[in-house]
């Protein structure tokens, strides 16, 4: 897991989310490992605040989650709060606008963000990580959404993701058994994008990341913005905000010195301008 030695970790919902960024990579930890990180209410609105805290930190280009205690990325929501925030329809719909605005937040973040998953990845944990544009899984992580068995609707957006990513046959299967797959599993029908050894799951995840903080942010930007575009239904794509995005690539100081980089044989440096 990584070394944040040298680094200042700021504290979110009494220490049950941690938020620290060093070298253009920022990491956000759900740190509730007696519950092996069920997500909260003050947890969700713990990570909306160092979401938002790493958007606004011009040095950070990437972000990665992460569970601490090695069990769980998320194993769900904190379900022994569900008798006083989630008891009926109403109480349900409060909880749902408390934390919609983070999960609003993370859906439209402009940042790329990578899911770092090792252990139990279950129910909201799985919202949280299909949210994320990447997915790396350590072997041994388990995934599933097991509303199903608690008689919960699992809602609109967490299910048009997983659709998108295993399709609606897949999704099925899920939903109406709350069954786990395993890593091997969730890598083959396209629910993660990389499945590595526990021991190396983080330099791996820190690799990726890197690489990523190391390119041309606005060139990211427009792979980003163009790709939610296109998983939008025609009508409602924003054509504009894809050519416009294109524009400021092609003007960009970042483009001319990616070309000159190229004609000098050397790493660009790119300011994200």
């Amino acid at each position: 897991m990584p070394d944040t030695s040298g680094t200042t970790e700021t504290p979110y919902a009494d220490g049950k989310i941690l938020k620290h960024a060093a070298n253009g990579v920022g990491v956000i930890t759900f740190n509730n490992p007696g519950k092996r990180n069920a997500m909260s209410l003050e947890m969700w609105e713990g990570f909306g605040e160092a979401l938002a805290a790493l958007r606004d930190d011009d040095t950070v280009r990437v972000v990665i989650l992460r569970g601490a205690g090695g069990k769980a990325f998320v194993s769900g929501a904190d379900i022994s709060q569900f008798e006083k925030t989630r008891h009926n329809a109403a109480a349900s719909e409060e909880y749902a606008k408390r934390s919609a605005a983070q999960r609003a937040l993370f859906a439209d973040y402009p940042k790329p963000t990578i899911a770092c998953i090792e252990g139990f990845c279950l129910g909201g944990g799985m919202q949280v990580a299909m949210l994320a544009d990447i997915r790396i899984a350590a072997h041994g992580s388990q995934f599933g959404i097991p509303a199903a068995r608690l008689g919960i609707a699992y809602g609109y957006d967490g299910l048009k993701h997983l659709v998108s990513l295993v399709g609606p046959s897949w999704a099925r299967l899920l939903m109406y058994t709350g069954m786990r797959i395993d890593s091997a599993e969730a890598l083959r029908i396209g629910l993660v994008e990389r499945v590595v050894p526990e021991g190396e799951l983080w330099d791996e995840t820190m690799t990726i990341a890197q690489t990523i903080s190391e390119n041309a942010p606005l060139a990211i930007k427009a792979a980003k913005i163009t790709i939610a575009q296109v998983l939008k239904d025609e009508s409602q794509r924003d054509m504009e905000a894809i050519n416009a995005v294109g524009r400021a690539c092609m003007d960009s100081a970042d483009f001319r010195e990616g070309r000159q980089a190229f004609m000098e044989k050397r790493r660009p440096k790119f300011q994200g301008h």
